[in-house]
């Protein structure tokens, strides 16, 4: 499981170096896709596909599945973390995250979240002042 903010940097050659908490569940390979917002995910290798199942599911006849299926299989990269625990941020994906130096590593239960640090802190903020309301609505949606 994932979880936690951590503020890394990415050096000249586009590589983060991951937290070393998280290491050893991403040890069998991770994919890097389009995040839904303004950032990357990083998943697992190993659960990707399950992940993203409902996607893969979606009916290819209709212009909005073929759409979702290529925004996020598309941008999608399979990498290995090299022997510092970094790993590679593709230009396309980070172009799509709009990622400067800073940048933050959000832990997110089944996956990672690489945000602009600036992007994060904006982002964050719009969501904690309707975090209650949001409760609200996934908690009526159980019963």
């Amino acid at each position: 499981m994932f979880y936690g903010e951590y503020e890394h940097t990415v050096d000249e050659k586009n590589r983060l170096t991951l937290p070393v908490r998280f290491r050893d569940a991403l040890a069998g390979g991770v994919v890097l896709a389009r995040g839904i917002e303004k950032n990357i995910d990083i998943y697992p290798r190993e659960s990707w596909d399950a992940n993203v199942a409902r996607i893969a599911e979606l009916d290819s006849l209709t212009r909005e599945a073929r759409e979702m299926k290529r925004f996020v299989f598309a941008g999608a990269t399979v990498t290995e973390l090299d022997k510092q625990g970094r790993v590679l941020v593709p230009p396309h994906l980070g172009t799509h995250a709009g990622l400067s130096k800073e940048i933050v590593l959000a832990g997110v239960h089944d996956h990672i979240e690489i945000w602009d640090r600036s992007e994060w802190t904006t982002h964050l903020n719009a969501i904690e002042g309707s975090a209650g309301d949001v409760a609200e609505r996934l908690a009526d949606r159980r019963s």
